[in-house]
């Protein structure tokens, strides 16, 4: 094993010597690794992405917070993310070399990419509702930002309009069938912020992150187990994780397919997540559980939103494979928005009936 990572793995306190660390998995933003030891014992190692999250304190205080309250209310380990702690009781470890974080490796488990049967869909959606509901009572507020305004859509439209305005590479004519789309809907953007801030909608720690391979399933059962990558907990909507789910999951067609035509929203995959979601949260207020499908519709325009700003301004955030492909990944978020919109009352039926 690598000298670099038995000295960085001596600051942690685990169970045996490390014998073995390799790269694992399929995460884009942090490296990640796994370790074995010579008592058979596994965990992950992950260096932690400081050029996107810039305040690795403040995370990872939001992470142990939220873990040590998931442990009040879940007994069996598999079932909540595991931090081991440094050998100076911290819970990340910081050298030259950068931040590094240890977490029990979860025996057991899978990680699917993309729902091989709607019953994975159905249980990414009990996981995340578990998730809500078992942190109803932890104090949202405490909760570090660690994404600025992440899904405060109405700032997302500032950004568009300084977009528009720059034109920073002669791309605005191009697009103006977009930005007509996108306008048009402004008004509504920033819905569920406002009914937030008039304490309509109660603050809640929302995971900002909710697609299926954040989810370990049981390996035997295929029933959820655990929702990991903790990095974007923040204080937020119910509506936010559901409706992301929603966007990313229910959608027939990929992100940045090019032919419109295979882009909707399954009403039979809305319906397989909203009951699972439901069905394991219960403590959502009947006005959270009516804004559900709105916060499917705004999720989605503002992703929408998000890969034109980016278009406008030359490619800056978003990483690109080929010639317009922030365009098309508008484009399928806005035909998935107008797709939502054709569907509205039986969505809103759906929601109702469970």
């Amino acid at each position: 094993m690598d000298q670099r990572f038995q000295i960085i793995l001596a600051n942690f306190r685990l169970e045996g010597t490390p014998v073995s660390c390799e790269r694992y998995g399929f995460g884009h933003i942090n490296e990640t690794y796994l370790v074995v030891t010579d008592v058979s014992h596994r965990y992950i190692l992950q260096k932690i992405n400081n050029h996107v999250f810039q305040d690795v304190p403040a995370l990872m205080q939001n992470i142990s917070a939220v873990t040590a309250f998931l442990k009040t209310q879940e007994a069996d380990p598999r079932r909540v993310l595991q931090l081991i702690p440094t050998t100076e009781n911290s819970s990340f470890l910081e050298n030259s070399d950068g931040f590094w974080r240890v977490y029990d490796f979860i025996e057991d488990s899978i990680c699917l990419q993309l729902p091989e049967v709607p019953e994975d869909f159905y249980e990414s959606a009990v996981a995340f509702g578990r998730f809500q509901q078992m942190l109803g009572a932890f104090p949202a507020e405490t909760l570090h930002e660690t994404i600025l305004n992440f899904h405060n859509t109405a700032d997302r439209y500032r950004q568009l309009h300084i977009a528009i305005q720059n034109d920073a590479v002669g791309r605005l004519s191009s697009v103006q069938q977009e930005i007509d789309f996108a306008l048009a809907r402004e008004a509504e953007a920033g819905t569920l912020v406002d009914m937030q801030k008039k304490g309509l909608l109660p603050l809640r720690v929302t995971h900002n992150d909710t697609k299926l391979n954040n989810v370990m399933l049981d390996s035997t059962t295929r029933k959820a187990l655990c929702v990991i990558d903790l990095d974007t907990v923040m204080p937020g909507l119910s509506a936010y994780d559901f409706g992301d789910s929603i966007r990313f999951g229910a959608a027939t067609a990929g992100e940045d397919e090019t032919d419109l035509s295979k882009m909707e929203m399954s009403l039979e995959l809305f319906q397989v997540y909203a009951t699972g979601f439901l069905s394991a949260c219960p403590g959502l207020t009947k006005t959270e559980k009516e804004v559900l499908p709105l916060g499917a519709k705004l999720m989605t325009l503002e992703c929408g939103v998000r890969f034109l700003t980016d278009y406008l301004n030359g490619d800056k955030y978003f990483s690109i494979h080929r010639e317009n492909h922030n365009l098309d990944r508008c484009r399928t978020q806005f035909k998935l928005v107008a797709d939502m919109e054709n569907k509205w009352e039986q969505m809103q039926h759906i929601i109702q009936s469970i």
